[in-house]
């Protein structure tokens, strides 16, 4: 890729996932600081026994977590010492907030084990998927980097490999859906560039995106389908320095300039 710019495509959805590993809510908007989304993965649960951040990439704990959604209460501030409360729905409907006395318990009983709500990140990553979480930003609950981006091309060649299969971007978990008009993997080739999206946010692509189990697992309309996984497997498997070989779809981008982005915004990438 040479220096200049190229079109990367608009941004067709954004998510935020304000308690990690539960199932997000869709924004128009949002606000991009250094730690990406304001509010994106604020809160964990923490296994009272391991002390460690409770993961759906743990195949035990998958299903329960994606049967629960947190939303947030009021919009986040990025520069706000803690997050606002969010409300969290629960099997059957039920909904609890997260700073609620008994969401604790709660929450262990949808688990079957004995969970903590926080919002305090361990400065040192612990978590059942210790490999990727020791590529986390210190005092964070995310994977690798703060903004996960997946391109409708991507999806459209899982689709193409396996017409069966329903490649929703919501199996993939990003924070941005980029539409673009390129074929095949395209994010592949977008490593250690710049990707500008609207007028402000600037994103640092540092990795490409390992995927898991977490692709499978039913959410709303979607069924369990491990043939997801085996698609992405087939199709895009290639070694990432210190993790060897991986499934992946996506990129993870560091913020190197904040600001607003929100759906219809179009993107850039360019040579770092």
């Amino acid at each position: 890729m040479n220096g200049a710019a190229r079109d990367a495509g608009v941004v067709t959805a954004l998510w935020r996932y304000p308690v990690k590993s539960l199932l997000g809510e869709p924004l128009d908007h949002a606000s991009v600081g250094e730690r990406g989304l304001a509010g994106d993965r604020a809160y964990a649960l923490i296994d009272v026994a391991t002390g460690k951040v409770v993961s759906a990439k743990n195949p035990g704990q998958g299903a329960q977590l994606f049967s629960c959604r947190a939303s947030f209460l009021e919009p986040p501030d990025p520069g706000a010492a803690a997050p606002p409360p969010a409300q969290l729905t629960l099997p059957g409907g039920t909904t609890v907030r997260t700073d609620a006395a008994d969401v604790d318990d709660r929450l262990s009983r949808v688990l079957g084990r004995a969970v903590r709500l926080s919002a305090q990140a361990p400065e040192k990553p612990v978590s059942d998927d210790e490999q990727i979480a020791l590529l986390s930003p210190p005092g964070t609950f995310f994977d690798c980097a703060p903004v996960h981006v997946v391109t409708t091309a991507s999806l459209a060649a899982l689709a193409a490999a396996h017409p069966e299969g329903r490649f929703d971007p919501r199996r993939f978990r990003p924070n941005v859906l980029l539409d673009t008009a390129g074929t095949g993997f395209v994010e592949n080739d977008w490593i250690n560039t710049s990707l500008r999206v609207g007028a402000d946010v600037a994103l640092h692509l540092v990795m490409s995106v390992p995927r898991c189990v977490m692709t499978t697992l039913p959410q709303d309309d979607l069924p369990r389908d491990t043939t997801i996984l085996q698609t992405v497997t087939r199709e895009n498997r290639f070694d990432i320095p210190g993790l060897g070989p991986s499934s992946c779809v996506g990129v993870y981008g560091l913020v190197s300039a904040g600001g607003a982005i929100a759906c219809g915004d179009a993107a850039t990438v360019e040579s770092r």
